[in-house]
């Protein structure tokens, strides 16, 4: 009688599955396209070349990784204390010492500690491949988009050396000068988001890596020492981790040694 039966519904389910490719099962939905002009003005601008390139290692990087992200804040104040007594021989040197500079120094520690965040998922998926080396990528905003130069061999390297690396590919990177080798080879990646705000973000994995550090905007919080709250300048760090390499217990050890190195940098002469 033209009604549409179970038997029907089953059938149709057969014939789709049967046409249809074996990847179409799990495939992405595609985002119905919308003509934004009919409800009002709009200007279309095309991405770059640069900017094409991040939205696809963006895309295959947060598909592709299971990730956690693990926050926490590491009390800075004896270290910015250190860092502002530091300015006579940084107009000495010519050479600024940020935030950063300690980072990079912590950070290499860190990972020599924890060597799992210092390695990578071999494509077979049943092998891990430590490197003997220790290269930091940092992500900087340049007009063209995000670009992550690389600093090679962070371990080896003083805070000054750093300081003045990071300055000089950050403004590479802002003026277009980065060659392609600039951008490749990293193990880990620092996104700071400097004095731009903000209290947490959860950075995406810059794979084949298999963890990045978040950091916010520093600031004055209470923190309580035992007897009182007293005001102390606090960095609130974001670990964002590929969930198939480390696991909850590897990130809580990465992150307290991380604080732990940042609150008493005499723990980085150890």
């Amino acid at each position: 009688k033209g009604r549409i039966l179970k038997e029907d519904v089953q059938s149709w389910v057969k014939t789709r599955l049967a046409a249809a490719p074996a990847s179409a099962a799990t495939a992405l939905p595609s985002i119905p396209e919308v003509d934004f002009a009919a409800f009002g003005p709009v200007e279309t601008v095309a991405l770059s070349n640069f900017q094409k390139a991040t939205v696809g290692n963006m895309l295959r990087s947060w598909l592709n990784v299971p990730h956690v992200t693990q926050f926490d804040f590491a009390d800075v104040t004896d270290l910015e204390a250190f860092r502002s007594g530091l300015k006579p021989e940084m107009q000495q040197r010519n050479n600024k010492l940020t935030p950063l500079a300690f980072l990079l120094v912590a950070v290499a520690r860190a990972l020599r500690e924890h060597p799992r965040f210092n390695a990578s998922l071999h494509p077979d998926g049943a092998q891990l491949v430590f490197k003997q080396y220790v290269h930091v990528g940092i992500a900087v905003d340049t007009p063209q988009g995000l670009a992550v130069p690389v600093i090679r061999d962070v371990n080896t390297k003083s805070m000054w050396e750093l300081a003045a690396e990071a300055r000089e590919l950050a403004e590479k990177a802002r003026n277009r000068k980065l060659k392609l080798i600039d951008m490749q080879g990293s193990c880990f990646t620092i996104s700071s988001l400097g004095n731009i705000g903000g209290e947490g973000f959860t950075p995406i994995v810059n794979a084949p890596e298999v963890a990045i550090l978040g950091v916010s905007k520093l600031a004055v919080r209470p923190v309580w020492s035992g007897t009182e709250f007293l005001p102390r300048k606090t960095l609130p760090l974001s670990l964002s981790y590929d969930h198939r390499v480390i696991n909850g217990a590897d990130a809580g050890q990465f992150m307290s040694s991380l604080v732990a190195m940042l609150a008493d940098i005499r723990r980085l002469l150890l």
